[in-house]
């Protein structure tokens, strides 16, 4: 029985367009849909997150040197996929602000999984932020925790407004804003220069002294020097993290 079904004439260069077409397709499939699956597959292991405070926070600053001059290293985040869905082991939590300037895995040239990170406006340590940060060092045996602060910080300069001019904001902003009164009142009592920024900085300073004073968790953790905790502001303009 001969089949009937007649094949359109496409002409000879749409023929070979096809042909050709075809042979690309199958090559790359050959390299990247069979090839990288396996290379994948064959890293398994989550990296040791137990390299301990001291450790920990240098790695941190060397990804802030090479973010801030510009020479972040190129990564392949389908790489460890797989190891990632079965767990995390960050080496550092990080309490910053939710400005959409600062995204601690950039700042820190940092992968996925490196750090636990917690971002809330005026990076205040409320109960929530308290408890990620709990979670992170009790279940995650995180042996860092940095409050990330940085220049210009809206949050901070709000509650200035409040203050200084009386400012009424609207919303659930109010509870934030009571959050940085104490280290905003601080910087105004001292009348340095620059009352934004010192402001900013007083606000890392007692966030910092918040969580490592934190019970029932984190202050014993802390005490113990199990865990390591810091202040850190980013400025915008150079890109590099000053610890305070």
């Amino acid at each position: 029985m001969h089949c009937q079904c007649e094949t359109p004439d496409l002409g000879a260069g749409a023929s070979r367009r096809g042909f050709l077409g075809t042979a690309l397709g199958a090559a790359l499939f050959t390299a990247l849909g069979a090839a990288a699956p396996m290379a994948y597959a064959a890293e398994t292991a989550l990296p040791d997150n137990r390299i301990g405070g001291k450790a920990a926070l240098a790695r941190l600053m060397h990804g802030n040197a090479r973010y801030a001059a510009g020479h972040s290293r190129k990564r392949d985040y389908a790489i460890g996929r797989a190891a990632r869905v079965r767990g995390q082991k960050p080496y550092a939590a990080i309490l910053g602000c939710a400005d959409s300037r600062v995204a601690p895995e950039l700042v820190f040239d940092q992968g996925l999984g490196d750090l636990f990170v917690v971002r809330v406006a005026g990076n205040v340590a409320d109960d929530d932020a308290i408890a990620s940060m709990e979670y992170a060092v009790k279940f995650l045996d995180v042996p860092l925790v940095m409050v990330l602060g940085h220049s210009n910080c809206g949050a901070v300069a709000s509650t200035l407004k409040v203050l200084q001019d009386k400012a009424v904001l609207p919303g659930h902003l109010p509870g934030l804003v009571d959050a940085i009164i104490p280290a905003a009142q601080a910087a105004m009592r001292r009348g340095g220069p620059n009352l934004l920024e010192e402001a900013i900085e007083q606000n890392v300073i007692e966030t910092t002294a918040r969580l490592a004073t934190a019970a029932p968790i984190l202050a014993p953790m802390h005490a113990s020097g199990a865990v390591t905790m810091v202040g850190g502001l980013y400025d915008l303009a150079s890109g590099k993290v000053a610890l305070v």
